[in-house]
C-alpha cells in the first residue's frame, strides 16, 4: 500500500521557470556575455545550478574557461537565492491535491537538485503546511539522478513520524528524463507529469511508463 509521495520541485510542484531564467540572465549579463531565451533554460533545467550555468556559458560563449563559469555560478548562487520566489508559484491544482494527501495521512517529500537553502526557502513558504521535509543539493548528499536524496529523504520522514517507511510502500513524482532515472537508480516506481520542463513526447522517449496531466490524476492512482 502507497503511503509515502516523493515529489521533484522544478517543474513539478512549482513552476519555477521565470525565476530561474532570469537568474541566469543576471549572471551571464553581470559577466557580459549574451543572454540565453527562456527555451534554453528549459532545455538545460533538470541536472543540477552547475550544468544549467555551464550549459548556458557554453551556448553564448563555446571559448568560456572554468575561471569564467565558475564566475557565473557563484553570481548566479546568489542573485537566485534572493529571487527565487520573485515569480515562482505552485502550478495549478498542486495546492489541493497536496492538501488530500495530507488528508489522507500521506507522508511526503521533496528532493531537487536545487540548491538546500533555496529548496528550504520555497519548500516552507509553499508547502509547510502539506509536505513534511525538503531536501537540496549539499556537499554531503549526491545529487539526481543518483537514489541518495530519496533514500535520505525516506530516513528523515521515518525519524519525523517515529514508523519505518518503505521504498515499497513508497512513490516517486517528476517532470523529466532525471527523475525517470532518480527513480529507477531508488527502485522505485514513477509518475511522470507533462505539465513540466519536458513534453510528453520526451517524457515517453526518456522511458516514461506512467503519465498525468493534472496534479488531480495522483489522487486517483494512489
Amino acid at each position: 500500500m502507497i503511503n509515502t509521495l516523493i515529489f521533484d520541485l522544478d517543474g513539478t510542484l512549482l513552476n519555477t521557470l521565470d525565476d530561474l531564467h532570469a537568474s541566469v540572465c543576471f549572471a551571464l549579463q553581470q559577466a557580459g556575455l549574451p543572454l540565453v531565451e527562456k527555451n534554453d533554460t528549459r532545455r538545460f533545467l533538470g541536472n543540477g545550478i552547475k550544468k544549467l550555468i555551464y550549459q548556458s556559458v557554453n551556448h553564448v560563449c563555446p571559448q568560456a574557461d572554468e575561471i569564467l563559469k565558475a564566475h557565473v555560478l557563484d553570481t548566479f548562487r546568489t542573485y537566485y537565492v534572493e529571487h527565487s520566489m520573485d515569480k515562482t508559484a505552485p502550478f495549478e491544482g498542486i495546492l489541493p491535491m497536496l492538501h488530500a494527501c495530507k488528508q489522507r495521512g500521506l507522508f511526503t517529500a521533496i528532493v531537487s537538485n536545487k540548491l538546500d537553502p533555496a529548496v528550504k526557502i520555497l519548500h516552507q513558504h509553499f508547502f509547510a503546511d502539506c509536505i513534511d521535509i525538503a531536501i537540496g543539493e549539499t556537499p554531503t548528499i549526491q545529487r539526481k539522478p543518483a537514489p541518495d536524496m530519496v533514500h535520505e529523504s525516506i530516513r528523515q520522514l521515518s525519524l519525523l513520524h517515529a514508523t519505518q517507511i518503505l521504498s515499497s510502500n513508497s512513490i516517486y513524482i517528476g517532470d523529466s528524463e532525471v527523475d525517470i532515472q532518480t527513480a529507477q537508480n531508488s527502485q522505485l516506481p514513477c509518475i511522470s507529469v507533462t505539465w513540466g520542463f519536458r513534453d510528453q513526447d520526451f517524457l515517453l522517449q526518456s522511458g516514461a511508463k506512467t503519465l498525468i496531466h493534472h496534479p488531480s490524476e495522483l489522487l486517483h492512482l494512489i
